[in-house]
Order: C-alpha cells, then sequence, then structure tokens
C-alpha cells in the first residue's frame, strides 16, 4: 500500500513536518503486516513552491511538481497537513490542491491535520480543510488532528495521533479489498454454484462515498455523494391528481 504525506511547513525543522511524520508513523504501523507493506512518501511543498507558482500561471508543471501530483493521485491513503495561516491553511497548500486535477482525489481516505500558534485555530480543520476535500470527493476521515504550540509532549495529543492513524489504516486495508455487487442492482446471489467453486475475479477498489457516507457523514458536508434518496411515499389523504 502507498501512503503519501503532503507537507506545508515552511521552516526546517518544522512542526507541520514533525506532526507529519508522527501520523505516518502512526498509520504505518496499523497498516502494515507480515504480508502488508506500507510504502510511505513524504511531499514537501516548500520545495515546490517555485513549480507550483509557475504551474498556475503557465498550466504546465515541471518534472517535480508532476511527479508529485502522481504521487498523491496513485495514493491509497493521503496524511496533508498544513500551518495556519490567518486562521486558514496556507497559500501554498491551497495552490498544491488547486494544480491538481480535479478528480484525482476521488474516493482517496484523507486525514487532515494542521499546526498553530494557539488553540483557537483548532476548528481549522473542520471550517476551511474539511469542506476543501470534500469538494474534491475525497473521503475526509471523522478525525483531524490540530496541533498548538503547548500540545507538544502532552498525552492527549499522542491519542488524537493514534486514533486518526487507525482510521486511515482502516479505510486504506478496505481499499484493497475486492469489490462486491451492490445490492441496488437487484441482481439475486447465485446459489446453485458450489462454496467451493472459485468466483469471478473481481477488481479491487476504494471504499465509495456510500460506504464513507454510512461510516463517517462529518466528512461529507456539501460534497457531492452517491447516496440515493428515498422516493417519498404517496399522499394517501391527498386528492388524486386524475379527474
Amino acid at each position: 500500500m502507498k501512503l503519501v504525506v503532503v507537507s506545508a511547513g515552511l521552516s526546517s525543522p518544522s512542526s507541520t513536518r514533525l506532526l507529519a511524520d508522527r501520523l505516518a508513523e502512526a498509520t504505518a504501523r496499523r497498516a502494515g503486516g507480515a504480508d502488508q507493506k506500507v510504502n510511505v512518501q513524504v511531499v514537501e511543498l516548500r520545495d515546490l513552491a517555485t513549480d507550483i507558482a509557475h504551474h498556475m500561471v503557465t498550466g504546465f508543471p515541471a518534472a517535480r511538481l508532476a511527479a508529485a501530483l502522481d504521487a498523491v493521485a496513485a495514493a491509497d491513503g493521503l496524511i496533508v497537513v498544513t500551518p495556519v495561516f490567518s486562521a486558514s491553511y496556507s497559500g501554498l497548500f491551497k495552490s498544491f490542491f488547486d494544480v491538481i486535477d480535479k478528480d484525482a482525489l476521488t474516493g482517496t481516505p484523507v486525514l487532515l491535520g494542521a499546526t498553530g500558534g494557539t488553540a483557537r485555530h483548532s476548528l481549522v480543520t473542520e471550517n476551511a480543510m474539511r469542506p476543501l476535500f470534500s469538494y474534491l470527493r475525497a473521503l475526509v476521515l471523522p478525525t483531524a488532528v490540530f496541533a498548538a504550540s503547548e500540545d507538544w509532549g502532552d498525552e492527549g495529543l499522542e491519542g488524537r495521533v493514534e486514533r486518526a492513524g487507525a482510521e486511515l489504516a482502516q479505510f486504506m486495508g478496505a481499499a484493497a479489498l475486492p469489490t462486491v455487487p451492490s445490492a441496488r442492482t437487484g441482481a439475486a446471489p447465485d446459489t446453485s454454484a458450489s462454496s467451493d467453486a472459485p468466483g469471478p475475479a473481481v477488481a479491487a477498489v476504494r471504499p465509495d462515498t456510500d460506504t464513507a457516507a454510512a461510516i463517517a457523514p462529518r466528512s461529507f458536508t456539501g460534497a457531492v455523494t452517491s447516496v440515493d434518496r428515498p422516493t417519498p411515499s404517496p399522499c394517501k389523504s391527498c386528492p388524486s391528481s386524475s379527474s
């Protein structure tokens, strides 16, 4: 499985990168196993700042930026972490996701993280980041992690990191499961075949928006999902429209 980490920290060392590394470590520890290796790739946006700006005005990505965009699009799981600038994500962070293909993150499990100087900015993950990735039709995980300056070294932060990592690992594991026929297709299961007979080969897919809407409905505020709306029952007491 491929885990990609996007860090928008500007300094070196960076608290944003530190949080990103902790989230990646927690996720890889939960997702990895004897038969499943997690490949972690980190994309440092500060190294791509000039390439992103050029792409914004020319429409053509440089080789390094193109490789980063391809890595994000191919990820089985994505961790995105930004510092807080003016009560929102940084301009560099937003610019990177402005140049990515609009369909690249469809169905990708995304774990949100942010860092700031004060806990007053803690809702940036909900008010700014979650709507952005819902618009991109990603599967935004319920637990987002914000780290203020006073949180470092606190047990509460470590607990949130572990919980968020476990959620992302679970979704990454679900992404590797084979598909099953949808109950909405109306196709009855074939019970005539022996249970020992091998079934037809099916392709592995990411969890769809129906699955995520059931598990994490908060992730889809404002998002376009494929959840079917129930057909309203006819009103028995209303007069007939036919004359």
